[in-house]
């Protein structure tokens, strides 16, 4: 099967490439590389690569393939909120173009990168569902998501088959590695600085799942049955897999002996907080979708990598690893113009 996996260059991307490769699926990379700095380790891209915006694609692009895992996005509240038209425009303007021109080329499945964020803030103590629970998108990334979800069901039939995956907040190894993110923030704070800082009392709670089971989860896209997969949206998480913030630190703390942690409670209880129901990818996926990692293995994990990589404070509070960080100095350098676009006087 031929794949082309769009954001194959980001965090998640990076690693999913590799595992569609492993299991023999032929791959083909697009993404407009907006982080080249951000290498923590190279990789070898053994693999077809276009180097193009998905605002910009064409049917050209994607004549002869077989599937789409499309990750490519703005991808996380701060960067959404850099600019709230710009984010509609690439992710979800570009998503349903692609997904058209995808259908009129015969593609056969479209696996689509969701989020959980369209859940906004929940007032209640119970998990929340795919199909059951209200949808209550606060930022212009929540709601690009959830409409782009909402849409590309309505382009599903028998010949199109189109799924969504709504990951929790990822942590673990990558070339590409965010440092913006919970758990990934905890574990290089503790690693760079021998401090842990938790600015609220630690009770709000936090779905989170490790990058491998994420992969694994999109390529169940490819793999699974079409009628247990069609038209459906996933949590993508692990059994038991919703952790309060105190949970978190104190596995960072542990996988990072002697780090010191302390609970300043200067914002008090946090109101971010959620808890995700997994039991319908559990179920309707079990054949499919095996997660194996949990919050020890992946700090060992991360402290390996630090490790191997003199992973410095000034990597894990920069532009290497923050991307927000990394887009404004592109921005300030006039490598990317206000639309981030690449200027055409840097030639990457």
């Amino acid at each position: 099967m031929k794949v082309l996996l769009t954001g194959n260059l980001g965090y998640i991307g990076s690693v999913l490439s590799q595992k569609l490769i492993e299991k023999s699926y032929e791959v083909v990379g697009y993404d407009t590389d907006l982080y080249p700095d951000s290498w923590l380790y190279k990789v070898d891209i053994k693999y077809q690569q276009i180097r193009k915006d998905t605002r910009d694609c064409t049917i050209e692009d994607i004549k002869g393939i077989d599937a789409i895992i499309h990750l490519a996005a703005l991808s996380n509240d701060p960067l959404g909120e850099l600019n709230p038209q710009l984010t509609r425009d690439i992710n979800f303007e570009a998503t349903m173009r692609l997904a058209n021109l995808a259908k009129l080329a015969g593609v056969k499945r479209f696996v689509y990168g969701s989020s959980q964020s369209m859940y906004g803030i929940s007032n209640s103590d119970d998990e929340l569902e795919e199909d059951n629970s209200n949808k209550n998108p606060l930022t212009e990334y929540a709601k690009t998501k959830w409409e782009a979800e909402l849409e590309l069901n309505k382009l599903a039939d028998d010949k199109f088959i189109v799924t969504s995956f709504r990951p929790s907040t990822v942590f673990g190894a990558s070339p590409k590695l965010r440092t913006d993110i919970v758990f990934n923030n905890l574990v290089a704070c503790a690693y760079t600085t021998g401090k842990i800082e938790i600015k609220s009392d630690g009770s709000p709670w936090r779905p989170v799942v490790h990058i491998q089971d994420v992969a694994n989860a999109f390529i169940s896209g490819l793999e699974a049955p079409a009628e247990l997969v069609q038209g459906q949206g996933f949590n993508v998480g692990i059994k038991n897999g919703n952790y309060t913030v105190r949970d978190l630190a104190e596995a960072a703390q542990r996988a990072v002996p002697g780090s010191e942690l302390t609970f300043t409670r200067e914002h008090g209880s946090d109101s971010r907080t959620y808890r995700v129901s997994f039991n319908k990818i559990l179920t309707v996926l079990k054949d499919y979708y095996k997660p194996q990692w949990d919050l020890d293995m992946g700090g060992r994990e991360l402290v390996d990598l630090f490790n191997q990589v003199n992973f410095t404070e000034k990597d894990f509070r920069g532009r290497k690893t923050v991307r927000l960080e990394s887009i404004k100095y592109l921005l300030e350098q006039n490598k990317l113009n206000n639309n981030l676009c690449w200027t055409k006087k840097y030639n990457k």
